[in-house]
């Protein structure tokens, strides 16, 4: 929570000193549609939730850099076949439910293809702040610290207003129990945002 603290005051410290006009920043919130691949988890997108900041720094009339600090939630549902590979891991039978916290750094390059319309890719960034709320003792180390992710979506830029849709492809393993699963991050994330 400190390390999201930190870059919402370093934005807000950029947004009051620079005041150009190649910078606007603004909030954003919406809803993150996550899936983890691999047979310990349900093969279902189930919904989570983000909330932070963003900023849109031009670079000419086509592109523009939009740097991103998202707090986001999400709750995995654990598969049958979970108890049968982890079998030490269960005590209680308490795997049926887990909850991810972390914070998101996405870092697109934007294309406008129109006014009002622009497409985007680059790379995210993530930090896990709270793993597997119900894993007991182990939940500090079953996932790994963080994940890294390919994004690509599209944007509606309506005056002050934005509305975003992406998809993104975790590269990373985010098993750090062992080799037996591996566990790759899938996610839809629609949002909205505006700009000051």
């Amino acid at each position: 929570m400190r390390k999201l603290i930190v870059c919402v005051s370093l934005l807000l410290l950029v947004t009051v000193s620079l005041q150009a006009q190649f910078l606007k920043v603004g909030p954003k919130l919406g809803a993150n549609m996550v899936k983890m691949d691999g047979k310990s988890f349900k093969d279902e997108f189930q919904l989570g939730y983000f909330a932070g900041l963003f900023a849109e720094l031009n670079l000419g009339k086509k592109f523009y850099l939009q740097p991103e600090v998202l707090w986001a939630e999400n709750k995995l549902s654990t598969s049958s076949e979970f108890s049968s590979i982890y079998e030490d891991l269960l005590v209680l039978d308490t795997l049926k439910d887990i909850k991810l916290q972390s914070m998101l750094i996405p870092i697109t390059l934007n294309w406008r293809l129109a006014n009002v319309f622009s497409l985007s890719a680059g790379p995210q960034f993530s930090i896990n702040t709270q793993k597997g709320e119900s894993f007991l003792t182990t939940a500090e180390k079953a996932f790994t610290k963080g994940n890294i992710a390919i994004v690509a979506g599209a944007n509606l830029n309506i005056t002050r207003f934005r509305v975003s849709a992406r998809y993104c492809w975790g590269i990373k393993d985010m098993n750090n129990i062992d080799e037996q699963d591996s566990w790759k991050q899938q996610t839809i994330q629609l949002g909205v945002g505006f700009v000051f």
